[in-house]
């Protein structure tokens, strides 16, 4: 994993100054190349190969230039196919440099990959920019005086690109009425983010962008389900996702998909590494905020893995929650972020360099009761248009106050389909069009950006074995009714394992990763919070709240507004 940052210009100055904001990304190495006419510099954090041998910007076989952030899983099944790729290393980077200049951007269909990167075809002198099909790496860029400025994080182009301290009106709608924002555009005005499975190619000549390639996982729903083929299905996502040389981490969250993957990766590694959130001191009440992690515990004895609590204090929570919004860039309101970001400075300190977790399970295999809810109803979408809108209705109005003044719903709609086209709907299926859409407009938005910026916070690469692309095009071509046979939600996937995982793990209540967050807001856990309390909502607003966990979620949106506004300095 790394960080990639470009300009359109010979200004080296600018890219060394961001390689340094973004140091965290790269602890293996920091390099600048410099044309006439652009300027590329590049963080390394080596997973595949060694740090001496991997350094970029790559000079690829035909004098090009490439910067990259991610990794190809189908890596050695691609060496093996093009046997006319001289590889002089173990790095993936090189093979992507061969085979964009070999065959351009139709290479990018072969690889199975997370990644964000630029390639500088010199003598055409165009610049593409591309991402990988789950957007699970980020990748930004602007339109500037000097032409196009990009990189892995914004935080570098904040005084370079005009305006961008402003809020921009349309992004913040859609984060103010669903809680992401899956559209191009940002929140900070005039910066662009390249859509999930998009690749654009800037003219440095003309200063065009052209939006050339779409690469859709598309909601097919015509395959019959195979207990064992489902079962190898989940076994090599697991395989390929453990390529490299560096000490794997799971987020071992309780729940069905990442016990499925630390038990796959059980069978092909010595020693498995798992980590889970424990709160204490524990909150006394009707819900037990430890019970994930008890499950989690139990499993992990029961499976001889290197388990290890990750034990979260309400002081260290809240220390957590200036290093969450600098990192995200953006409010985000979940409430386990904070937690996410300080798991990751854990797993950092026992030596972990890669993560995996099992974001994605849920959207792939009917995890949410919004998914039977639709495939049951008999008032389905007939159009692309009315799932759209189905998916804008799927959270309180209000419920994300970032802006006062929220655009029509209708308008974001029409956004919406400007950025993810019918290619994902299935008029025969629409509830496998709902999930295709929350794989690429919820999850990368909610999870992927989230752990990656918290992950490169602390020089770790995270992975998500359920969305490579192999296993998401399968998954998503089950016919649905395999998925909602009665209302037991995910029950494709606890019929594939029911012999091999504990009944405690396959029919447990659902949680989510929820935080005591009402209680610990609320209460005086130790007489030290008063003064977070007096900076975030004043001390007549918290007489007027009581102690509970909904008042607490309530104080959440206001707080991570007002602390994302100052940290970026937002007009």
């Amino acid at each position: 994993m790394c960080g990639i940052y470009g300009i359109t210009d010979n200004d080296t100055a600018f890219i060394e100054n961001y390689l340094k904001i973004c140091k965290h990304r790269g602890p293996d190495g920091s390099n600048v190349w410099a044309s006439d006419k652009v300027t590329l510099g590049h963080n390394l954090l080596s997973i595949m190969s060694d740090p001496d041998r991997s350094q970029q910007p790559w000079l690829t076989p035909k004098g090009n230039r490439l910067v990259y952030n991610g990794e190809i899983f189908n890596y050695n099944e691609l060496r093996e196919k093009y046997k006319n790729f001289h590889n002089t290393t173990d790095c993936d980077t090189e093979l992507l440099a061969w085979g964009l200049d070999e065959y351009g951007i139709d290479f990018i269909d072969e690889i199975d990959s997370m990644h964000g990167f630029a390639y500088y075809d010199v003598s055409a002198q165009k610049i593409i920019l591309s991402r990988d099909h789950a957007g699970i790496k980020p990748l930004f860029y602007a339109k500037i005086d000097k032409g196009l400025v990009f990189a892995s994080e914004i935080k570098g182009m904040l005084d370079i690109v005009p305006d961008a301290r402003l809020l921009d009106n349309l992004a913040c709608s859609m984060l103010s009425k669903t809680g992401v924002n899956p559209l191009r555009n940002t929140l900070y005005t005039n910066i662009k983010k390249v859509l999930p499975g998009e690749t654009i190619i800037y003219d440095v000549v003309s200063g065009t962008l052209d939006y050339a390639k779409r690469i859709y996982i598309r909601p097919n729903a015509d395959r019959d389900y195979s207990k064992s083929e489902l079962k190898k299905m989940f076994a090599d996502a697991v395989k390929r996702s453990a390529i490299g040389k560096r000490k794997i981490g799971v987020f071992l969250s309780g729940g069905l998909d990442s016990s499925i993957i630390a038990y796959e990766l059980n069978k092909i590694q010595d020693t498995v590494h798992t980590f889970t959130n424990r709160f204490e001191p524990a909150v006394q009440s009707d819900e037990d905020y430890n019970s994930d992690s008890k499950i989690a515990s139990k499993f992990a004895k029961e499976q001889n893995f290197n388990h290890h609590d990750v034990v979260v204090s309400p002081s260290e929570y809240l220390s957590a929650w200036d290093d969450s919004i600098y990192y995200m860039e953006q409010p985000n309101y979940n409430p386990s972020n904070p937690l996410y970001c300080f798991a990751n400075r854990v797993l950092s300190e026992n030596n972990v360099i890669v993560t995996m977790a099992g974001d994605m399970g849920d959207e792939l295999f009917g995890g949410y009761p919004k998914y039977s809810n639709l495939y049951n109803s008999e008032e389905k979408p007939t159009t692309w248009s009315e799932l759209l809108t189905l998916w804008m209705k799927r959270v309180k109005k209000g419920s994300y106050p970032i802006t006062d003044n929220p655009l029509d719903e209708n308008v974001l709609v029409d956004e919406l389909a400007k950025c993810y086209g019918e290619e994902l709907w299935n008029e025969a299926d629409p509830t496998a069009s709902y999930m295709a859409l929350d794989c690429v407009a919820q999850v990368p938005e909610q999870f992927f950006t989230r752990n990656d910026y918290y992950g490169m916070a602390y020089s770790m690469e995270g992975r998500f074995p359920l969305a490579s692309k192999i296993f998401m095009q399968y998954c998503l071509n089950i016919k649905s009714k395999y998925k909602f046979e009665g209302n037991d939600m995910k029950s494709l996937v606890k019929r594939t394992y029911s012999k091999e995982l504990p009944a405690y793990l396959l029919y447990k209540e659902k949680t989510g990763w929820t935080v005591p967050i009402g209680y610990w807001l609320i209460d005086e856990v130790d007489g030290k919070l008063n003064d977070v309390y007096d900076k975030v909502i004043g001390k007549e607003r918290l007489k007027q709240l009581k102690r509970s966990q909904k008042a607490g979620k309530g104080l959440l949106p206001q707080w991570q507004v007002k602390n994302w506004k100052e940290t970026y300095k937002i007009k």
